[in-house]
């Protein structure tokens, strides 16, 4: 893991009530709290500020107490740089959309413009995903890297790994079978809201003990263990960085698990006012995201 993982449990990113132009990261003091689902219930979610400025480099914890007003990405957008996704990642949801087991991982990127925070924050439908309502959920655990990584072994792979959290990889049906390529159905502006928590890969070594689950409107639709991965996360932090830089910052959505509106017998795709809700546990908490129509 990387070294920086070692100095925290897990943290959020945050505006806090005292200071409400300010940002500031922290570790929330109840270390069992769901914040993601403790913000949306309207909940006081008190934290311990860090002397730093960023995940990436989070400094010393202080002794102060600050209160969360709004909660955001555990990286900002100048941080995350370009996102890499991982397409068909888990052997049921391979099983779902009858497809074979890949050979080798399926990349596929989005820019840095299609980061969001969680709710209250929208995710916003674009009109060319509203023509026929093909918008569409998929629930992610989201590899956050802490130090620049090229050509890393397997063996090696972890120790460039800074911590988890969760993402909805919010797709465009018909834009995505419209073209081999996913960047643009998959790019929109806030299609990829990720957090509320990034936890830290000293407090949870072991990525295939989370569980996921994606709820929309209240109702379960995904639920899987990560057990289920395809490629798990050494491979995957390993065959991304063979002649490529991944620099700190970077973020890897390792794919979504059975589930998704587009296999579903009728189809079961978002909407205006929609909630979704991706649950990552232990420790990551929940994703809440609200869909509205771009005007």
């Amino acid at each position: 893991m990387s070294k920086i993982a070692s100095t925290f449990s897990r943290l959020v990113r945050f505006v806090p009530k005292s200071n409400p132009s300010k940002v500031l990261i922290g570790e929330p003091i109840d270390a069992q709290l769901d914040v993601g689902l403790a913000i949306y219930q309207g909940k006081e979610v008190a934290v311990r500020p860090f002397t730093g400025a960023s995940v990436l480099n989070p400094g010393q914890r202080t002794e102060s107490t600050e209160i969360i007003s709004r909660i955001l990405s555990p990286l900002s957008q100048s941080e995350v740089g370009s996102i890499r996704c991982i397409g068909l990642n888990y052997a049921s949801h391979a099983a779902e959309m009858n497809l074979s087991i890949p050979e080798l991982p399926t990349l596929f990127m989005k820019p840095s413009t299609s980061l969001a925070d969680p709710w209250p924050a929208p995710t916003v439908l674009p009109k060319i995903t509203q023509a026929d309502n093909t918008g569409d959920y998929e629930s992610e655990m989201v590899i956050v890297i802490g130090r620049d990584a090229k050509d890393v072994s397997e063996a090696d792979a972890l120790e460039y790994v800074l911590g988890y959290t969760a993402a909805n990889d919010v797709s465009s049906r018909t834009s995505q079978m419209n073209q081999s390529q996913w960047c643009f159905s998959k790019g929109f502006d806030t299609a990829c809201p990720i957090g509320p928590a990034l936890v830290s890969a000293a407090l949870f070594t072991d990525a295939s003990k989370f569980h996921i689950r994606g709820l929309k409107n209240g109702k379960v639709l995904q639920d899987c263990p990560l057990t289920d991965l395809i490629f798990n996360v050494p491979k995957l932090v390993s065959f991304l960085s063979q002649g490529t830089t991944l620099p700190a910052g970077t973020i890897i959505l390792t794919g979504t698990p059975p589930g998704v509106g587009a296999a579903k017998d009728p189809k079961d795709f978002l909407k205006e006012g929609d909630e979704f809700a991706v649950e990552l546990l232990p420790h990551v908490g929940t994703l809440v995201t609200t869909f509205e129509n771009q005007k």
